[in-house]
């Protein structure tokens, strides 16, 4: 949060800088919504106005962007692609798939709960990326439609994620400003992650579940899949796995060892990529760096890298600190009441506009009510309302995180795509059920 002195005073026509940033974001937002034009070339667009009416420079511009989440990604991304080629997430769909005799209903529920552990472990973004192509593969041969499934997986992926240090950026930028372990997080959130996670099974079931049916002769040829038959490559196999066991050991101990996110999923990254390809000569080295790289979705890292400067901009005009200042003038400085606000503001914005730059404002700023609340330790409640918030509030529309958008980019791909309305239709109640949820864990265990 750098206030206004990194606005530039040469807004174009001497405007406000304020209003422009403001009218720039609005525009932004709604032509993402109106899906007209490709999010990334909108955001992209976006950024480069803002820096050309003068909002911001260059210099203030790159700051905006949080390489530590765009490093994330990318190197998830990486280490997925090389990961998928094993035939592991095949053997883990179908194992789950079998245990439930192939029944529709039963996969959907299998698929939620393999997706929302796993999110805790490696973030969110990363779990979907495994677990999409492969629930795809079996709704196809189920014969049932893919998007509640597709649904159920962005739902689960954020709510899994909440529940640790690691399962969500947010989390990691609450976690290094507050000094939060991953121990601290699974002790605070794990109770009420699991109790919104079975509220949220239920609507879906009387929406969509009860209705998935599939003939007796497809279910068959599901249950005569071997598992182990789509393991095509067990010593890249066992790689990968030595790989994302490292990779899940650094995010753990990232604080110990003083590393971001970032450097661990990079260096995971290039870790895989030298094991998976060392003894190959140089051109099928280039063949095969290039093939990880083209799984990357760029679509989404450069909607991302957009995304941070327009937020950025509009951050450097003092606009969201004003927005805030108004939010604590309203809750009198009682601590039940900021805690709520906090908790169904974060959701609802964290709905329309990306949770990660929302909370990067937040911080500074519920750090700065420590004097009101007899110092930090009187923050702690304040601190897992803006988790809950955050983090939950995403699943409220496609833009809200990250996962959403790459789920959506894999339907996208598939021919299946996820539509903004209709699925804000159904997800903005569905969110605000687990907001809820999480406003009485925080009163009943904390206020």
């Amino acid at each position: 949060m750098h206030g206004t002195s990194e606005a530039a005073a040469s807004v174009i026509f001497g405007l406000n800088p304020m209003w422009v940033a403001a009218l720039l974001f609005l525009l932004t937002y709604a032509v993402v919504m109106s899906e007209k034009i490709n999010r990334a070339i909108v955001a992209l667009l976006a950024a480069g106005l803002m820096i050309v009416l003068g909002v911001i420079n260059q210099e203030a511009a790159i700051r905006g962007i949080d390489f530590n989440t765009i490093g994330l990604l990318i190197g998830m991304m990486v280490i997925v692609a090389i990961t998928r080629q094993s035939g592991i997430f095949q053997f883990l769909a179908i194992w789950a798939a079998k245990r439930v005799n192939a029944n529709p209903w039963g996969i959907l529920v299998m698929i939620s709960l393999v997706t929302a552990v796993t999110s805790a472990f490696l973030d969110n973004v990363t779990t979907v990326l495994l677990v999409v192509p492969v629930t795809l593969l079996i709704t196809e041969e189920l014969k049932v439609p893919p998007y509640p499934y597709l649904f159920a997986m962005i739902f689960s992926s954020n709510i899994g994620g909440t529940a640790t240090l690691i399962g969500d950026p947010p989390n990691i930028m609450i976690g290094s400003a507050t000094g939060l372990t991953f121990n601290d997080f699974a002790y605070n959130l794990s109770p009420v992650i699991a109790v919104i996670m079975a509220a949220t099974m239920v609507p879906i079931y009387f929406i969509w579940g009860r209705h998935l049916t599939a003939t007796a002769e497809d279910r068959q040829r599901v249950m005569k899949f071997n598992e182990f038959e789509a393991i095509t490559d067990s010593r890249l196999l066992k790689q990968c796995l030595l790989v994302i066991g490292l990779v899940i050991a650094g995010f753990v101990f990232a604080r110990f060892l003083g590393v971001e996110a970032a450097t661990v999923a990079m260096t995971g990254a290039a870790l895989l990529l030298l094991l998976a390809n060392f003894g190959r000569d140089a051109e099928h080295q280039s063949k095969h760096v290039l093939e990880a790289f083209n799984e990357v979705e760029w679509i989404t890292i450069f909607f991302f890298v957009g995304l941070f400067i327009v937020v950025h901009g509009v951050d450097s005009t003092g606009l969201l600190k004003v927005l805030a200042d108004k939010m604590l003038a309203l809750t009198g400085g009682d601590l039940t009441a900021t805690a709520m606000v906090i908790l169904w503001s974060s959701a609802i914005l964290s709905a329309i506009i990306d949770n990660i730059p929302f909370v990067a404002t937040m911080i500074p700023l519920i750090k700065a009510m420590a004097p009101t609340f007899g110092g930090s330790e009187g923050l702690m409640p304040l601190w897992w309302a803006l988790s809950l918030g955050a983090c939950l509030g995403g699943n409220g529309t496609l833009i809200g995180a990250s996962a959403n958008l790459v789920v959506a980019g894999f339907a996208e791909r598939a021919g299946q795509p996820i539509r903004f309305i209709p699925y804000a239709m159904m997800a903005f109640p569905l969110m605000l059920l687990s907001i809820a949820i999480s406003a009485v864990y925080l009163y009943w265990r904390y206020l």
